[in-house]
């Protein structure tokens, strides 16, 4: 059993930045894949961002360029800084985590939260113009 606790949202002006960190605990085998997924009042959750142990990532295309997303293996910690931020990316932001194959994601061209069995209580960013 893997536990996620996510933490840095807040409330930032269009075109700011802020950084979220994700933490884990307990089985590091299911936390392989770690991802960063987001959902807004009456939208899908959105997988945004993807990072493995490896260091191998993938991002949706409409946070590339301005978000990228890290890990600290030894403290077991996921990490997204967030530039550039507009209006649209206000959502409750997500951790998840599972054992999975980014190049296999990658093949599917989409990160799906069907992939992650571990998910934090989320952290909430708010974008303001």
């Amino acid at each position: 059993q893997v536990q996620l606790l996510e933490s840095g949202g807040g409330s930032v002006q269009a075109g700011g930045s802020l950084r979220l960190s994700c933490e884990a605990s307990g089985d590091t085998y299911s936390t392989i894949c770690m991802a960063w997924f987001r959902q807004a009042p009456g939208k899908e959750r959105e997988g945004v961002a993807l990072i493995d142990d490896n260091g191998s990532t993938m991002y949706a295309d409409s946070v590339k360029g301005r978000f990228t997303v890290s890990r600290d293996n030894a403290r077991n910690t996921l990490y997204a800084q967030l530039n550039s931020l507009k209006p649209e990316d206000t959502a409750m932001y997500y951790c998840a985590a599972d054992a999975c194959s980014v190049a296999a994601i990658k093949g599917l061209g989409v990160i799906r939260d069907i992939d992650f069995g571990h998910w934090g209580q989320g952290t909430q960013v708010t974008v303001f113009s």
